[in-house]
């Protein structure tokens, strides 16, 4: 074979090597070019709904499959209303397992942590004792303000801001505690979507104090009683450990959605309402919205070979670290 020929060869020989590394890059997952189709819809129907209330509004929903997050202004700082009680029950377990308290350590009403806004306890004597399990489901079931003030002063306002900080919560913070009768309360109580998302996702991970404390909160947010808002459009069978917030013009609702094989994390919060049900209407529809989506979501990942979310297995095979990175540098998130 000449020099001239085995030129020939080693040039073709280049050229296919180039044409199959140009195949193969090609032949990457769907997943690595962006937001999953269905995902993309919902993000659109988000802005869709959100352009047509008059009124502030943020929100986010996050994939716990896949870590895939859309919203709107979902790092906007709101009026928490009582969503900030969920950080009050964290702060609580945090430190029922370092072993502060327990369950059954009782606490006595004072004058001072009576607020008439929302719950029945105001209404009782003063020194009055009721044990902590006790105050935890009246805070978070029936959204009983004072039981929340006493839990508060348990454990120490500054204590809740630390631990939230260390979470990595930018806009979740109590600046007093709960007073309804004053303007100011949608000032001292604030939050984002982004902050309840990542703490709610924390705990659907049983990664949020310890799995023991994940479980236990996450069965306290499950008798919820105020159902009106994110589980009303959702079928009667699926589960939803949430927490809703009010004032005269802010309705909030945040949640962990049960959906078999599509759980997800959902945070609604609004503001300036010029009614509330105008507000109830917005929360319901993004409810009913996201719910499809997310069961679309799953039959996507089943094409894809993405895992189903598995509390307490977690879900990190190697396929999933695109979207961890992905949204964490703000790929789809629509924030």
């Amino acid at each position: 074979m000449t020099d001239t020929n085995h030129k020939m060869l080693r040039r073709l020989a280049a050229l296919l090597a180039v044409a199959l590394t140009a195949t193969f890059a090609c032949a990457r997952p769907a997943r690595a070019y962006g937001t999953p189709p269905p995902m993309r819809a919902l993000r659109a129907e988000i802005r869709r709904l959100a352009a047509r209330l008059p009124a502030a509004k943020a929100l986010e929903v996050m994939d716990l499959s896949t870590g895939v997050r859309v919203g709107y202004n979902a790092g906007e700082s709101m009026p928490a209303a009582s969503t900030i009680k969920i950080p009050v029950m964290v702060e609580v377990f945090r430190q029922l397992e370092e072993g502060r308290f327990d369950l059954h350590r009782r606490v006595t009403l004072l004058a001072s942590d009576k607020d008439y806004g929302s719950g029945d306890l105001c209404d009782a004597p003063i020194d009055t004792t009721y044990t902590v399990e006790d105050l935890l489901s009246r805070m978070i079931d029936v959204s009983d303000n004072t039981a929340t003030n006493m839990l508060i002063r348990l454990v120490g306002r500054d204590n809740i801001n630390a631990t939230m900080r260390r979470l990595g919560l930018e806009h979740t913070r109590l600046r007093g505690d709960i007073r309804t009768d004053t303007w100011s309360v949608r000032t001292a109580l604030r939050t984002s979507p982004a902050d309840m998302v990542h703490l709610l996702a924390l705990m659907a991970k049983r990664e949020l104090v310890d799995a023991w404390s994940s479980k236990q909160m996450i069965d306290i947010l499950e008798q919820d009683q105020i159902n009106t808002l994110l589980p009303e459009p959702l079928p009667d069978d699926v589960p939803i450990a949430h927490k809703t917030g009010s004032f005269f013009d802010t309705l909030n609702d945040v949640g962990i959605v049960y959906e078999n094989d599509a759980p997800y994390v959902i945070a609604v919060m609004t503001t300036g309402l010029p009614s509330l049900p105008i507000g109830r209407t917005f929360i319901r529809a993004l409810s009913r919205a996201a719910f499809p989506q997310e069961q679309r979501l799953a039959s996507w990942r089943t094409i894809a070979g993405i895992a189903t979310f598995a509390a307490g297995g977690g879900i990190m095979p190697p396929d999933i670290r695109y979207w961890q990175h992905a949204t964490s540098a703000g790929v789809g998130g629509g924030r």
